[in-house]
């Protein structure tokens, strides 16, 4: 909690990056992608050496890192359906130690890839037994060959046989990668507008945009304008938050440009921590960010209260979800995340176990 306000990280990761988890070439690509955007977006003091993310972390590495240097309460972990990497890049077998281990703490998303047709239907039957997931997340692109293949959210015969079986097993959410194309891959299959159809089709899920914001900006705009059950995670694009606070605000404005302020309702806030460390992006935009006088003009909005923020941090997530989050919340007063004594948060990448070595 930061200033009173409850925090919810829409998207952390348990990275495995170490090279004996590669099983092809595109994942040196990826890990250099990640290294290299962290290395360029972070807040000085708050980013960690290349080893120390190049390797595997454990989710009890993460969950204290997310849940003991910053002010988030709760955190959703999405399995990562990336097959360049044995386990997918941040395993099933993390989620499901995260939800035997603080359920109260930790909401999952299971992941599967698409273009491997029924046996992605069957693993996603799997992953939903295994975890009780809200969520399924998906990347537009699949690493299983030599090639990144793509492929698109209104492709009838490849996504939504997917969309179907999510719907069927209860989930609420499909959460898909976008705007940030992962390595030298064409980036059709990072634009958004495949997902107007997928809205259309299925009124029933809601759709998260992953990375909105990072691109295709307008587009993206138009969609929260017209589909109610389109929503934006910002992870990524919160990092300029602390870095490039007018990039932020731009991208505010233009995800308020076409529908108005109350396109706020529909965004999730998302660090993707461990990349990113979680503390000072939210201390930048809950203590130190206001819109632009350009950006109130332009769109006849209000400055943001401390409630458009809580919104963002907390609410809209139990909006997209159906989770009862206050709930969650008020059940982990007493666990081993509580802060002792004064509540003074750890030093930034200091409870990792290589910091502790």
């Amino acid at each position: 909690m930061i200033d009173g306000i409850p925090v919810l990280d829409g998207i952390i990761h348990a990275y495995n990056l170490h090279p004996s988890n590669y099983a092809n070439r595109h994942a040196a690509i990826v890990s250099q992608l990640i290294t290299g955007m962290v290395a360029a977006m972070s807040v000085p003091g708050f980013s960690a050496p290349p080893d120390v993310y190049l390797r595997d972390w454990s989710i009890e590495e993460t969950a204290r890192l997310v849940f003991t240097e910053s002010a988030t309460d709760l955190a959703v972990y999405h399995v990562l359906p990336l097959n360049a990497f044995h386990d997918g890049m941040c395993s099933l077998d993390k989620a499901i130690e995260a939800r035997q281990r603080w359920p109260n703490r930790i909401i999952c998303y299971c992941g599967v890839d698409p273009l491997q047709g029924q046996a992605a239907l069957d693993e996603l039957d799997r992953q939903v037994e295994l975890l009780r997931p809200v969520g399924v997340k998906l990347y537009p692109n699949s690493w299983v060959g030599a090639e990144a293949r793509g492929w698109r959210m209104d492709d009838p015969e490849v996504a939504f046989p997917v969309f179907e079986r999510a719907q069927k097993l209860g989930l609420k959410v499909v959460a898909i990668h976008k705007a940030v194309p992962l390595g030298p891959v064409p980036m059709d299959a990072y634009r958004v507008d495949d997902i107007d159809r997928a809205a259309i089709a299925f009124p029933g899920l809601n759709f998260e945009i992953v990375h909105g914001g990072m691109a295709f900006l307008e587009e993206t705009a138009w969609q929260l304008a017209r589909f109610s059950n389109v929503f934006v995670n910002l992870e990524v694009t919160s990092a300029y938050v602390a870095i490039r606070p007018k990039v932020f605000d731009r991208a505010l404005s233009t995800l308020m440009s076409i529908g108005g302020a109350v396109m706020l309702d529909r965004l999730v806030w998302g660090t993707g921590a461990v990349a990113f460390h979680p503390q000072p992006l939210l201390e930048s935009f809950v203590r130190r960010f206001e819109l632009s006088r350009e950006t109130l003009e332009c769109t006849g909005s209000a400055q943001l209260t401390t409630a458009d923020k809580r919104k963002i941090l907390f609410d809209n997530f139990a909006t997209m979800s159906g989770i009862d989050v206050s709930a969650m919340l008020a059940a982990t007063a007493h666990d081993e995340f509580t802060l002792p004594g004064t509540g003074a948060l750890q030093r930034p990448f200091s409870t990792h176990r290589l910091a502790r070595a």
